[in-house]
């Protein structure tokens, strides 16, 4: 710490993540490092096969890669520092370690807003202009999507930190989280954070809403248009196509409202800790169970990978 006039001014934090379970830091320490080898595992795997397997060469499964990639970074944003803080108990973190955390995690988080978005968008064009669907989704217009959805989160988060790190922070350092939340750190401020919190709340209109407006405008278009399918085959085979997509969303946007829609009491703050592990770290490790379980094409691309690699290790054996 380093003192000011009359204030010491804070240098870092202190998360507190799951301090009312003292006695089972190692057995959290463990289900979390389960948890995040299995995002990046099954994030990569979905990668490797959407790079590696021609027919999945589609705007579908382009923006499916791009949304493991990020789920891969939006979990390694958080889960490393608190399987660190886990295992050796130092749960401090540097003002500039929290900001930076904060900028990832807020610049990816946005990014999936605008990838769900443009997934949703390719799916409503999949089911109700199929006609149009080669014109209007080709590869240039998944580059310029995917492209935008990227730059938006990162862009848009950048405004929010510049004046983030221009507070002063003085009094308490404990955040009561288990990474740095903006609302949590800019409460700590001693200076006023009013500019800011109406600086937050604009660019969530400006870069969230849009995202979210679109997506849920889609699957609006979507439902009525699979609802006026004739056949009850039809029906299942067009809602098949973006079911994995929709549960996924729906996760995403549901626990996300949940959060940050509950008022804010001291009562709640375990229940919005409990929930924020929705979408921070269950989010990415659902991805890819949901699209390859839902998915024939990525579950027979998954078998021929494991059982090309059996055979390949039966052949160096003899």
């Amino acid at each position: 710490m380093a003192d000011g006039r009359n204030q010491t001014i804070i240098m870092e934090f202190i998360l507190l993540g799951f301090r009312g379970l003292p006695d089972l830091q190692i057995l959290l320490f463990l289900m979390f490092l389960v948890i995040y080898m299995a995002t990046v595992g099954g994030n990569t795997l979905i990668m490797v096969l959407i790079v590696a397997n021609r027919h999945f060469h589609t705007p579908m499964y382009f923006f499916l890669g791009n949304l493991s990639c990020l789920e891969t970074c939006y979990t390694s944003t958080i889960l490393p520092r608190l399987l660190a803080s886990l295992l050796t108990g130092d749960k401090t973190i540097s003002v500039s370690g929290c900001i930076t955390q904060l900028y990832f995690f807020g610049s990816l988080a946005c990014t999936e807003c605008y990838l769900l978005a443009a997934m949703s968008y390719d799916r409503f064009l999949a089911i109700c202009k199929p006609l149009h669907y080669s014109a209007l989704m080709n590869i240039r217009i998944c580059i310029q999507l995917a492209t935008a959805s990227w730059l938006s989160g990162c862009l848009g988060v950048i405004i929010l930190i510049s004046f983030l790190s221009h507070l002063l922070f003085c009094g308490s350092n404990e955040i009561n989280h288990f990474y740095c939340d903006p609302i949590p750190v800019m409460e700590l401020s001693c200076t006023d954070s009013r500019l800011i919190i109406l600086v937050d709340i604009i660019l969530a209109c400006v870069f969230i809403l849009p995202p979210f407006l679109l997506t849920l405008t889609s699957y609006v278009c979507i439902i009525g248009t699979i609802l006026r399918i004739p056949s009850t085959t039809g029906r299942k085979k067009a809602f098949s196509t973006c079911s994995s997509h929709l549960i996924v969303v729906t996760i995403f946007y549901g626990t996300l409202m949940v959060v940050y829609i509950l008022p804010k009491r001291e009562t709640l703050r375990d229940l919005k800790k409990v929930v924020s592990l929705c979408y921070t770290v269950l989010t990415p490790l659902v991805n890819p169970l949901i699209y390859s379980l839902r998915n024939r094409d990525v579950k027979e691309a998954l078998c021929k990978a494991i059982s090309k690699c059996g055979f390949q290790k039966n052949v160096q054996r003899l």
